[in-house]
């Protein structure tokens, strides 16, 4: 990927058309976060022993909710419609949360490092695409950025790769993330 930022696309209105794409896509990724957290926590608070887990996910979802907070300021200020695939996110997010947990910890750890990978590529090429053109937009997305980066680092650091099935399970839930990803941009 190349440091040139991307120039914005020809026509009237197709850099806002862009832009409203980008955000609508934060905003569910954001949204479909908060579910997998949720749908982990389900299941772990509910396990003994997992006192640890559980308060990493509690912190990790409440990054993810401000994250949340702010998109929605955003889409309102600029008047951007959210994707109409948010009822169907907020179920996948919560099951694929609650599947991971039940597949264990490092399973659970697992699902957030590939997702917070894929975000992070995600987040990097619209800070690229946005940087001269909405300065403070990129300045808040490299933050958010940031705060997906450290819950991998977590993630990875309490065994993430570790989980049964690991290369399976991470190619899967990147793929569906990236497929996520284009559906919300569009719909």
């Amino acid at each position: 990927m190349s440091d040139k930022p991307i120039p914005p696309r020809p026509g009237r209105g197709a850099g806002k058309a862009r832009l409203d794409e980008m955000l609508r896509v934060d905003h569910a990724g954001e949204l479909a976060a908060v579910h997998i957290y949720r749908g982990q926590r389900a299941v772990l608070n509910a396990a003994p022993g997992k006192d640890r887990i559980a308060f990493q996910l509690q912190e990790m979802e409440a990054h993810e909710a401000a994250h949340l907070a702010r998109f929605d300021a955003i889409l309102n200020q600029r008047r951007v419609r959210p994707t109409l695939m948010a009822p169907l996110w907020r179920v996948a997010g919560f099951a694929l949360g609650a599947g991971t947990a039940l597949m264990g910890e490092k399973a659970a750890h697992a699902c957030t490092e590939a997702v917070e990978t894929v975000i992070e590529d995600h987040y990097a090429s619209q800070i690229a695409e946005l940087g001269a053109r909405e300065p403070e937009l990129a300045a808040e997305l490299t933050q958010f950025r940031d705060d997906e980066l450290a819950h991998r680092d977590q993630a990875v650091a309490e065994g993430a790769r570790d989980a049964p099935g690991y290369p399976l399970l991470a190619a899967v839930i990147r793929a569906g993330c990236r497929a996520a990803i284009a559906i919300s941009e569009k719909v």
